[in-house]
Parts: C-alpha cells; structure tokens; sequence
C-alpha cells in the first residue's frame, strides 16, 4: 500500500485535467498557426479529429498507466510514462488521419501539433518538478515518520524511507527491545520519552519492525502511541526466516499470505496482455513470413536429403507438461535426437541445417506452437524431457522456470546463454536468468527481448551451432 500525502493525492487528478487542457489549447494554436502559414487545414480538425485526439490520449495513459499512485510517487516514472504515451499517441494518430483519408489534412499541423505538444509537456513537466521542490522543501508538507526497531527489517526500512523525497524520514528510534513491555503493561521511562520526543517533532506515522513470535507483547506500546498521537504500522521481521523480497497479501480480506517470489503473470491481467501478444504476433508471422518461407525453407531441406521438412520433439512445457515443440529439420536422420545436443561442428547437421541454425529460422515453426498456446514468444527455452529429469536433479530452483510457457526467445538467450550446456555452471546461468524474467516480467521487457533477439540474428551469434 503506497503512502499517501497531500502532494500526491492531488497530483493523481491535477496532472490529468492539466494535460488535457494543455493538449487541447495547443491543438487549437496548432491549427491557427498552420492557417496562418498559409497551409489548407481541414475544418474537421475542430470538430470530429479533436475528439479523436483526446479519446486517444486517454487511452495511451490508461496503457502506460501514467496517471497512477505508483507513478505519481517518482517524478522519473511521469517522465517516461509521458513520453511513451507522447510517441504511441503519435503513432496511433497518424495511423487513423491515414485512413481517414482527408487529403485536406495538413501534415504542417500534424508536426507543428506533436512539436508544441513536445515543448509544453517538457516545460509542464519542469514546472512540476519546481511545484515538488517547493512543497517539500519550503512548505513542508509532506508527511513526517519514524521507524522503530533495530533489526534487519528495520534497517532496510529505514534506508529505504532515507530515498524517498516524498517523505520526511525523522529517524531509527529506540533499540528493538524498547518496543516490548516489563511484563506489567508498562513501557520502559527511556521508551516513553522516545514516543514522545517523536511526537512533538511532528511524527505523523511510527514503522515498528516487529518479530511475528512477539506481537502479543506490543500492547504497551500501543497504548503509549495512542496517547502520543502516533499512528502504528507494524511491518513483521521475517529477515531472519526467509530472503526477501517477499510480498504479503490478503486472501478474503483476512487471511494474510506470504508469496517468497513476485510473479506478475501470476495476475490475470498481464497472462491476457501476454496471451493476446502472443497471438497477434505468431498471426502476423504465419501469414506474412511463413506462408512464403516454409515452401522455400521445405524445398532446400528436401534437395538436401531424406526426411521430412519438420522435426518434432517432446519438450517440458509450462508445468513440466511434456509437448511437441517444431522446428525445420537441420539434421540428418539419425537415433540421437532426444539424447544428444546439437555440438559444434556436429556432423549430423547438414549444409543448409547450419544456416538454419546459424541464422535461427529452424525455430520459425514454434509460431505455430505459440498459436496453439503451447509456447509463447517470450519465454524460458523448453528443453528436451531427459535433460529436464537430468538438472532438476542436481541444479537448485531449475523447476522454477517451469511456472512459465516456454519461449522461442529468452532473457537468457539474448544474453549468450543458449545453445550447447557444457557444464552444470552454464545450465545454472541459463536459470538465474529465466527466474529473473518471471520475477520481472513486463511487456516492455517481452518487446526489449524480441528487439535484442532481431539484433543478435543479424549479428550471428557464437553459440548458435
């Protein structure tokens, strides 16, 4: 739950209303500016474009979720969100006047528009920061609070209320032992005049960073702060038992839970953001690249050889459910496919099998496998059953990377760990990198990847053999 203040619960609705303001006086000095320039400019540029161009805005920031608490909280984070939702409402703009297909249209507006836009929300954005400066350093209204407890959790709580500029950290009061009573119901004289110091400097919110096995001796505490008109927030000290971070939510609104790892495909609204992804994409693939070049790439094959155009393997899939995983053919026939990786210089692979490995296109058929939902374009590479039964014996968390579908591309491929496993030390990397893409998963880390994978395919790569 973030920590709300004054500065940024308004911030959260006058941002929005001043940036629609601002978008719609700058499209309307656009349009005069172009006019008097002597350029031809629509009259539905008043009219029907202009409601286009704000219902279009809305929906760019509702994507990049511009105008959330957890963006108002860094002033970094407006900056790119406003950015980001800039060049998407740039894009989406110019894709629909193209369609419009009002050749009155003036492309002077249309840059003259997104140039002032550009320059407005720069200096809004500048002007903003000043506004923040000013309310926190000469105003002083942000919220004062302290953190008692001088355990692990409350060290790191403590560093971590130090960087925020939202807040006023006062300080790290009292040892931990202070916060518990004598086993009469009373604090402790030193404890008490540590509350109430706090208190009178302005402390709004006490953290207590307390061990769960002692709650029930905190009662004394509590009393105390009440009559120092202090607001508790307990944050339990589970350092000591298990490695942060750890995220803790409630199950009916009662039960809490304690999740060791943040999977954000756990929720149901970035599975749908990554299916739909998946979808358009291997769409867009299967009718565009391998309607042509599966006849191509099967035709080579077949000069080259006996066999079939594509081979199939059983691969873990998401679950360590096993499933056909395609690729074209870049070997000849042989009894060691499900046994054996492909080597360097393996002399199974033929000629234009290595240009296919080489160049990647042998994995183009897994499109299909991303249509059926079997894989995605993003994800862990499957492996073959008998490796999976092999280093889940012997590699610490290799199951881990099973929570996800299975990707044609990966965060540990594009950074050099893929092709042959030599060692366990090269099967361990390629894992530490799979479980920070669950545990950081975003579309624009899935778009980064597929970027870096189209780079390294023109670049070759080393491993691919």
């Amino acid at each position: 739950m973030p920590i709300q203040t004054r500065y940024l619960y308004l911030l959260r609705y006058i941002l929005p209303i001043t940036d629609v303001i601002m978008i719609n006086l700058i499209y309307v000095l656009a349009y005069y500016v172009t006019g008097y320039m002597g350029k031809v400019v629509s009259e539905e540029i008043q009219q029907h474009y202009l409601v286009v161009c704000n219902l279009l805005w809305f929906f760019n920031t509702a994507i990049f979720r511009l105008y959330t608490a957890y963006n108002a909280r860094k002033i970094e984070r407006i900056y790119r969100g406003t950015l980001k939702s800039l060049l998407l409402h740039f894009v989406l703009f110019s894709i629909y006047l193209l369609f419009a297909k009002d050749y009155e249209f003036s492309r002077t507006f249309l840059v003259l528009f997104y140039v002032f836009l550009l320059a407005g929300f720069v200096l809004n954005r500048f002007i903003g920061t000043y506004i923040q400066h000013l309310v926190i350093t000469k105003f002083n209204l942000t919220r004062k609070v302290a953190v008692m407890g001088n355990n692990d959790t409350g060290l790191r709580l403590a560093d971590y209320f130090q960087k925020q500029r939202n807040l006023e950290y006062y300080g790290l009061i009292g040892d931990e032992a202070s916060m518990y009573g004598d086993g009469f119901g009373r604090l402790s004289a030193e404890a008490v005049q540590t509350l109430q110091d706090a208190a009178n400097s302005g402390v709004k919110d006490l953290y207590v960073s307390v061990s769960p096995s002692r709650m029930r001796e905190i009662g004394p505490l509590v009393k105390e702060a009440d009559k120092q008109l202090l607001r508790l927030k307990f944050i339990p000290d589970l350092a000591g038992a298990l490695s942060a971070p750890y995220t803790i939510t409630y199950m009916g609104g009662e039960f809490p839970v304690i999740t060791l790892r943040d999977e954000p495909l756990e929720s149901m609204g970035n599975r749908f953001k990554k299916r739909l992804f998946d979808i358009v994409f291997s769409t867009i693939v299967i009718v565009f690249v391998l309607s042509w070049l599966y006849p191509i790439i099967g035709l080579l094959i077949k000069l080259q050889g006996r066999g079939p155009v594509l081979f199939k393997q059983q691969r873990s899939g998401i679950n360590d459910e096993p499933f056909w995983c395609y690729k074209f053919r870049s070997m000849r026939m042989n009894n060691d496919s499900d046994n054996k990786q492909a080597t360097r210089n393996d002399n199974r692979v033929t000629t234009i099998g290595k240009f296919l490995r080489k160049s990647s296109l042998d994995e183009m058929p897994q499109f299909f496998n991303v249509f059926m939902g079997e894989m995605s374009v993003v994800g862990p590479r499957p492996h073959m059953l008998r490796h999976t039964e092999e280093y889940k014996a012997i590699i610490s968390q290799y199951m881990v990377r099973q929570f996800l579908k299975p990707g044609i591309t990966g965060w540990a491929q594009v950074n050099g760990y893929r092709g042959e496993t030599k060692d366990d030390t090269a099967m361990q990397k390629r894992v530490e990198h799979d479980i920070w893409y669950l545990e950081n998963w975003s579309s624009m880390l899935d778009v980064r990847i597929i970027f870096m994978t189209i780079i390294n395919v023109f670049h070759g790569e080393e491993n691919a053999f």
